[in-house]
């Protein structure tokens, strides 16, 4: 619905007629209907008016002794200033060969002579509403394209500020943490337990900074050159991961099978970064009396791969789920379960960086599943067998 001030004309609407009787027949009929009529008995004076102010919407005669209504069509449509002005054509034939000339041309509509004044009507009533419509949809696709070009700069400018905050925090925290350590390795024997405790914390808590600066770098690095997607084979992925990963999973005595893995389009580290915090993650979040279990699966979906991470973890209540990609979105105890709730942000951007999507489907007590889609490649795997560890 488009709104319209009725204080207003309805249109600004131009008839270009070689006959008088029918250019003060159409002025006076539009002009009680509200709209601002402008009238023109030749092509070269209407091209001459339209050019200096274009009008919504133009009446044009087709039989004109020095242009035909055809070519004054034809010159208005091949001006980037004038094409989008909608034209009905006035003819006093009925030969369906004009017709086809007419919309040939670039015309709207078609009206044969004598003319019904309600037929005419609605149909310059029909085109100036879709025109407002149109002009409508353009300033509003503006805007978007605006908005979107603002929230870019925005965004590139919020991840430069993270990387130099980041790294630019990371020197005085390790002189903090340095200090600390020079403390209690030459005076640890000499200070009290509360002192010692109090310096324990202090480099605890370092430590977890120095982590949590490291996480949100990984975070601004992200996307923050343009990706060149090279086929990867997941297999690969997955077994420096589970490299990287080792010691923990020894620790925990965690179980990982995987599916024989595709080869990708895609960024191989990043590639590693999201495999190893979705497993790590799955690793991580169960129940002090669980074994974990991850399994990696993956499913052909027309022209991409969707892979699903599954754990028998603690589960995320459903009112958290919409918020899980969030960045600094910490469910949990952190002592229970360290960690700077970066991780998942940044498998969001990695997944949409290399053109997928990432979703989680979880229940409580029973386990999540992280799902995630990337491009396929036509190269075949390396490997051929399961990974069970």
């Amino acid at each position: 619905m488009v709104d319209t001030d009725p204080t207003l004309p309805k249109g600004n609407i131009l008839v270009i007629d070689d006959t008088p009787a029918n250019l003060h027949l159409l002025a006076e009929m539009l002009s009680k209907q509200g709209y601002c009529v402008r009238l023109s008995p030749s092509a070269s004076l209407a091209l001459k008016s339209i050019q200096a102010v274009p009008p919504d919407l133009i009446l044009l005669d087709i039989r004109m002794p020095e242009m035909s209504g055809y070519e004054v069509c034809t010159t208005l449509k091949t001006n980037a200033a004038t094409r989008d002005i909608p034209i009905i054509f006035l003819s006093a034939l009925q030969d369906s060969i004009d017709k086809v000339k007419a919309f040939s041309a670039g015309g709207a509509d078609y009206v044969t002579k004598p003319f019904e004044a309600a037929e005419v009507l609605a149909r310059i009533e029909h085109h100036l509403q879709l025109q407002r419509l149109r002009n409508q949809l353009i300033a509003q696709q503006a805007q978007l394209i605006a908005q979107n070009e603002e929230l870019a700069r925005s965004n590139r400018e919020l991840e430069q500020f993270a990387y130099v905050v980041s790294h630019d925090l990371q020197q005085p925290l390790q002189s903090v943490t340095g200090f600390v350590k020079l403390i209690l390795m030459k005076s640890g024997h000499s200070l009290d337990y509360s002192t010692h405790e109090y310096l324990q914390q202090i480099l605890d808590s370092g430590k977890q900074m120095q982590r949590l600066i490291q996480d949100l770098l990984t975070y601004a690095r992200v996307g923050k050159s343009p990706q060149v997607l090279d086929p990867v084979d997941c297999n690969a992925v997955l077994a420096q991961v589970l490299t990287n990963l080792h010691m923990t999973i020894l620790e925990k005595r965690a179980i990982v099978v995987a599916d024989t893995l595709p080869v990708v389009q895609g960024n191989e580290t990043q590639l590693v970064q999201l495999f190893q915090n979705l497993i790590a993650n799955a690793i991580k979040f169960v129940s002090a009396d669980s074994i974990p279990q991850v399994k990696i699966a993956v499913q052909r979906q027309a022209q991409n791969w969707c892979f699903g991470i599954h754990d028998n973890g603690i589960g995320i209540a459903p009112e958290h789920l919409k918020h899980i990609f969030e960045a600094f979105n910490r469910l949990n105890n952190t002592r229970q379960y360290p960690g700077s709730g970066i991780g998942l942000a940044t498998c969001k951007k990695i997944v949409e960086n290399q053109d997928g999507q990432i979703w989680v489907e979880s229940q409580v007590g029973v386990g999540t599943t992280f799902y995630f889609t990337l491009k396929g490649s036509h190269e075949p795997p390396s490997k051929s067998a399961e990974i069970v560890l």
